[in-house]
């Protein structure tokens, strides 16, 4: 069935370097939704000030390279953060800093836009590209380079608009939220850390094998949760907003006087990377603001109906909110 006519900007192969790896106080490698989803909002508000009154509403990721700078010797149990090297202080001693996990990327960026208007296509394009290379950061990252932004109106329904957008895309993996399946767990008795856990958690188990000569052989093999019978997807932690664990006020020394002042913790739920050519419409990638009470977060339209608070894991208590 043929809807409505979603208006796309498409940055592709932003290549960014050193952009924040720890996502959330546990969990490391691609970055939070909401670094993706606060740098397309900052660039909405450059544009604004540009005289440009565009609106971005939804952002998807399309990951096509990801390099973490963590290293893991020969008899090593666990990787290490690759560090910086930071010049000595005055008295030639190494200054005291806290480790920052960093990686790498290639990504393209997905934005829906409200409004747009093909005669302004040049220099809006142009813009664009002008403020990623002059004045933006991404996800805490310097951006590297970029290939030429592009528009795109894809009609929903419309199976050679949607192709036209896939072929923009390969070969990457785009990020999708998979709440729901701890939502189903969590139904089920378990609490938020072990849902989260029992879907990320690899199984070694071994068959014993007796062949015609009576010879016995031991076969290894890793597995991990099945969803439906069938095997999960390329399933990683992901850290999608932030819940409030303080009421308004004040702090001492904070940045902005004139802000209230709030402590949060981080949301962190499943996500999927998948190829772009197994999605059916552009709304399955595409990432929004959402706010419920004392939660901030980023989710899909296809979870509108699931609760904010369900299935995400507290850093305190690792416990459902």
């Amino acid at each position: 069935m043929i809807g409505e006519i979603k208006k796309l900007l498409i940055i592709p192969h932003l290549r960014i370097h050193n952009a924040n790896a720890l996502s959330s106080p546990f969990t490391i490698g691609f970055p939070a939704m909401t670094a993706w989803l606060g740098a397309v909002h900052a660039l909405q508000r450059k544009l604004n000030d540009k005289g440009i009154p565009v609106k971005l509403l939804a952002t998807g990721v399309v990951c096509h390279e990801l390099n973490l700078q963590t290293y893991k010797g020969q008899n090593d149990f666990v990787h290490s953060i690759v560090g910086t090297g930071n010049p000595l202080d005055k008295t030639g001693s190494r200054s005291s800093f806290i480790e920052e996990g960093r990686c790498h990327l290639d990504v393209t960026l997905v934005i829906e836009l409200d409004t747009f208007s093909l005669d302004e296509q040049a220099n809006f394009l142009e813009t664009v590209s002008h403020l990623l290379n002059a004045q933006m950061k991404m996800a805490g990252g310097d951006i590297k380079g970029f290939e030429t932004p592009f528009y795109i109106a894809s009609e929903e329904g419309n199976d050679s608009d949607m192709n036209k957008v896939k072929r923009a895309l390969m070969p990457g993996y785009a990020l999708i939220e998979r709440r729901e399946l701890m939502v189903e767990a969590m139904k089920n008795g378990a609490d938020a850390i072990e849902a989260l856990i029992d879907y990320l958690a690899i199984h070694n188990s071994c068959d014993r094998l007796i062949d015609e000569e009576n010879t016995e052989t031991i076969q290894w093999r890793r597995h991990r949760k099945l969803v439906n019978d069938k095997p999960a997807g390329w399933l990683v932690p992901i850290a999608t907003g932030f819940h409030a664990v303080s009421e308004l006020g004040e702090a001492k020394n904070q940045r902005d006087p004139d802000v209230p002042h709030r402590f949060a913790e981080s949301m962190v739920t499943l996500g999927e990377f998948k190829m772009p050519h197994r999605l059916h419409c552009i709304d399955d990638m595409l990432w929004r603001y959402h706010l419920d009470n004392d939660a901030y977060l980023c989710h899909q339209r296809s979870h509108e109906h699931l609760s904010s608070t369900a299935p995400a894991v507290d850093e305190d208590d690792y416990s459902e909110f």
